[in-house]
């Protein structure tokens, strides 16, 4: 039911430029976009800068949801996508620090007030690039179908199973070889 209350939002905040409906989605789906961004980002304070970015590219772009899946599968895309935009930039700017001489300081700006399952799930999904880890994310802890991941990342469903098998092979493997080492 709720993704025809939020379909029906998007057509109320479209056609009548309502924030009010816009702002009824952004209380609905906050948390979901926000943990989303923070297992990507591994960092709280730039998971929250990237939701409000999100949420405004979403209220920019919101006449181009079609209704075709979940509102929350087309939102989880313009997160990912606001996420890949703000890593860009920032290799940009690295690469532009660097070749003056400076050195970003991105060391130690991870706040500790993750649990240690989260640490220890943070750690298994490292061993994943970027696209991985947003499709096991995208999958596991927003439990999005393979359309709607398929539908956020432009990615063929096939491709999106496989990269779920091959993600949960890495993760399987790594584990295994650091149990091994401690046992």
């Amino acid at each position: 039911m709720r993704n025809g209350e939020d379909h029906q939002l998007v057509a109320t905040a479209v056609s009548r430029q309502d924030a009010a409906a816009f702002g009824e989605l952004v209380r609905r789906h906050q948390s979901q976009v926000r943990n989303f961004l923070r297992k990507l980002s591994g960092d709280f304070a730039a998971a929250d800068d990237l939701a409000q970015d999100c949420f405004m590219h979403a209220w920019d772009k919101l006449h181009t949801f079609s209704g075709r899946g979940s509102f929350i599968g087309w939102l989880l895309k313009v997160a990912y996508t606001t996420f890949l935009q703000s890593k860009r930039k920032s290799k940009r700017y690295a690469e532009i620090l660097d070749q003056v001489g400076h050195k970003m300081e991105t060391e130690g700006q991870h706040y500790s007030v993750q649990s240690d399952e989260v640490a220890d799930l943070d750690k298994l999904l490292a061993v994943l690039d970027d696209d991985e880890r947003a499709i096991m994310i995208m999958s596991y802890a927003c439990g999005l179908s393979h359309r709607e991941i398929s539908d956020a990342t432009s990615m063929p469903v096939g491709t999106v199973k496989s990269v779920i098998f091959r993600g949960k092979q890495k993760i399987r493997t790594d584990f295994d070889i650091k149990d091994h080492q401690h046992g």
